[in-house]
């Protein structure tokens, strides 16, 4: 079991972090357990108590206070070992970074997690494309053997995408629209499948294609 004990986010306030978690555009409303604000540095999740932090630097977050043994860094900022490692600092014990990382070391669930050990401090979770096409990979890789392969993602639009046409530092198509246009896009997903199956290692490449739609993602592979 799981104990949420404290939340970080510089930029929002706790009534209005309520407010978001509450009414989903995407999943629709919370119909569970009450969520309200005790107050400016509280959440209340039913009768639970839950410490919500504003720090930009992850050294400053308070985690040992707060009791927070687990840290899931998801800022997508703080996503090497030196930097995440910030978390243990401020008294965390061990920290999961939800997305790949260049040198943390990257476990799926169904795929490598039975290499990890207790002494491995900070760790990434991979990224959504790699939890779906790794454990399909090892599938098919055990059973029959793969020589080379090709994947593609066609992938809900996010936030890192424009609402409207306008520049884009990363390529031009990317640029456009996210609501009107399927916009060919790069991912890491086929080389991070080569971190967590290492027998897999150069024999998969891919491409994304970004759609217009706001939730659900599928992954093909060849």
């Amino acid at each position: 079991d799981v104990e949420l004990v404290a939340v970080n986010d510089p930029f929002i306030t706790t009534d209005y972090m309520t407010y978001m978690f509450k009414y989903d555009t995407v999943h629709g409303q919370w119909k569970h357990h009450d969520v309200k604000v005790k107050d400016a540095k509280t959440l209340l999740f039913g009768e639970k108590e839950v410490a919500v932090f504003g720090c930009r630097n992850p050294e400053e977050i308070p985690w040992g206070a707060a009791g927070a043994d687990y840290v899931v860094e998801s800022t997508g900022v703080f996503t090497d070992k030196d930097k995440a490692a910030a978390h243990i600092k401020g008294g965390a014990k061990k920290v999961i970074i939800s997305a790949p990382s260049k040198d943390a070391p990257m476990f799926v669930c169904g795929v490598n997690e039975k290499e990890y050990t207790s002494d491995i401090t900070i760790v990434s979770n991979a990224s959504c494309t790699t939890n779906c096409l790794a454990p399909l990979a090892k599938v098919i890789n055990d059973r029959f053997g793969i020589v080379e392969g090709l994947m593609t993602t066609v992938h809900a639009m996010t936030a890192t995408q424009k609402t409207v046409d306008g520049p884009s530092s990363k390529d031009w198509r990317g640029g456009r629209a996210a609501s009107f246009n399927i916009i060919p896009s790069s991912t890491g997903a086929a080389k991070a499948v080569g971190k967590v199956l290492p027998v897999l290692n150069g024999k998969l490449t891919g491409m994304a294609f970004r759609v217009p739609t706001v939730d659900v993602s599928v992954v093909d592979l060849t």
